[in-house]
């Protein structure tokens, strides 16, 4: 039998769906990326955005219309809202969350599903946890590697704490166990996954290294391993931001240069109606740490754009954050109201006209600082990492600053996974263009 598995969201939702193929997989099912071909649809789910959740019920709808002609069986995971649990409940044969993947095989045996069991799967005593799960992941050179689940936090407009619960930390001990394994099999770029990375341990504080501290562990595991490889993390909260964390980066070199810090907004008032516990002045000062211990780091954001309440003036503020922070990338979204959220119950005042153009003034700002900075690196030296060919002749990879790099080169002179040093030759807003040296 086989089976077709399609994600929505962060990469959260893409270490889940990794652990989910393993699970199938170990019960002997034949992953497939035509549907048509599948016996068993799944889908791992965000209710965090509208758009996504549309999709879902897209595809449960074709799926459905699939089931009244042939056998097949559907199943839901990931970031779900309880109003979209409910309906999805109706819809699909079989609702989990990510927590009880480990019982996906009893749910499955309940629809008559003829399988067999893998040794690894049906004798493991401990396998109650679904990070105990080896994932089966997409990628030969990145790992997601999940530390943390859920979030403490409950900004006005985020539907995590209501999707995932609270802050679960993950055990140090597996999360570098599993790092340890995986760079011995080829893989060279790691991302430590939390909705709070930067809180991690506090849940089961004295049992568990800070953030800073595992970060190190992680690393010193890399540098000891005689590979070279990357470690980045994402996402952190900037009111649990510690300079300690830079101080790691700045000492250990498999930590990658490159830093996720959302923003949000530039503006005291809507960041407190945000309810993000910060004001611009301490993110300030957080990148001013970030400038100072690793200036060569790259500096990446969130931006919400069209919050309740925001006027032209808050507007203008992040806009001007924007200029001052000079960042390397930022993912700007429209606001959009997420049921049983604390903004949901607030008037969704901006209009959709108006928060496409605070959207475009953004994202037009972006290409141009970005692409000032991108054209300052031409005529450099940069290691890359190599993900892949693109054409003969032409490779993509990253720098550690996570910034895309088009190689170019004799036939055969890169392989993906291998770092390499090449020279910057050109530059966009977007992306470097280079040469093998």
């Amino acid at each position: 039998m086989k089976y077709f598995l399609v994600t929505y969201g962060c990469q959260m939702n893409i270490s889940d769906s990794e652990r989910v193929a393993a699970v199938l997989e170990e019960l002997g099912f034949e992953k497939t990326e035509k549907e048509e071909e599948a016996n068993i649809l799944g889908v791992v789910a965000c209710s965090v955005r509208q758009t996504s959740i549309n999709r879902v019920y897209g595809r449960i709808v074709a799926w459905n219309e699939r089931r009244d002609r042939e056998q097949v069986i559907t199943f839901v995971s990931g970031c779900i809202l309880d109003r979209d649990r409910k309906k999805f409940a109706k819809l699909f044969d079989l609702q989990f969350s990510i927590e009880d993947l480990p019982k996906l095989p009893d749910l499955l045996s309940t629809y008559g599903v003829p399988f067999v069991p893998h040794a690894g799967l049906a004798s493991d005593p401990d396998r109650t946890g679904y990070w105990k799960i080896a994932p089966h992941c997409e990628s030969t050179i990145q790992a997601w590697i999940p530390i943390q689940n859920g979030c403490n936090r409950f900004c006005a407009y985020c539907a995590v704490p209501y999707t995932r619960g609270r802050e679960v930390s993950r055990d140090s001990q597996e999360i570098l166990d599993e790092i340890s394994g995986l760079i011995e099999r080829g893989y060279r770029r790691f991302t430590l996954l939390g909705q709070n990375v930067n809180s991690y341990g506090r849940d089961r504080e004295g049992s568990l290294p800070v953030f800073a501290r595992l970060l190190d562990d992680a690393a010193s595991i890399i540098e000891k391993s005689g590979h070279e490889a990357l470690i980045h993390f994402t996402s952190p909260h900037p009111s649990d931001m510690g300079r300690e964390v830079f101080k790691v980066m700045r000492d250990r070199k498999a930590v990658a240069r490159q830093v996720h810090l959302p923003l949000q907004s530039g503006d005291d008032a809507v960041l407190a109606r945000m309810r993000r516990s910060y004001t611009l002045a301490r993110y300030r000062e957080i990148v001013g740490w970030i400038r100072d211990l690793v200036p060569d780091a790259t500096l990446f954001t969130d931006i919400i754009v069209g919050f309740p309440g925001e006027t032209e003036a808050e507007f203008e503020n992040t806009r001007r954050a924007m200029e001052e922070f000079a960042f390397d990338m930022a993912f700007v979204a429209m606001y959009s109201p997420r049921p049983g959220t604390t903004g949901s119950r607030m008037k969704d005042d901006v209009p959709q006209a108006e928060k496409k153009r605070r959207l475009h003034v953004l994202a037009e700002l972006l290409k141009e600082i970005a692409g000032q900075r991108k054209a300052g690196m031409v005529g450099t030296t940069q290691r890359v990492l190599v993900d892949g060919l693109v054409s003969p002749g032409l490779w993509s990879a990253r720098t550690s600053g996570l910034l895309p790099v088009h190689v170019a080169g004799p036939e055969g002179a890169l392989a993906t996974g291998q770092f390499a040093d090449v020279r910057i030759t050109g530059s966009g807003s977007m992306s470097l263009a280079a040469a093998c040296i």
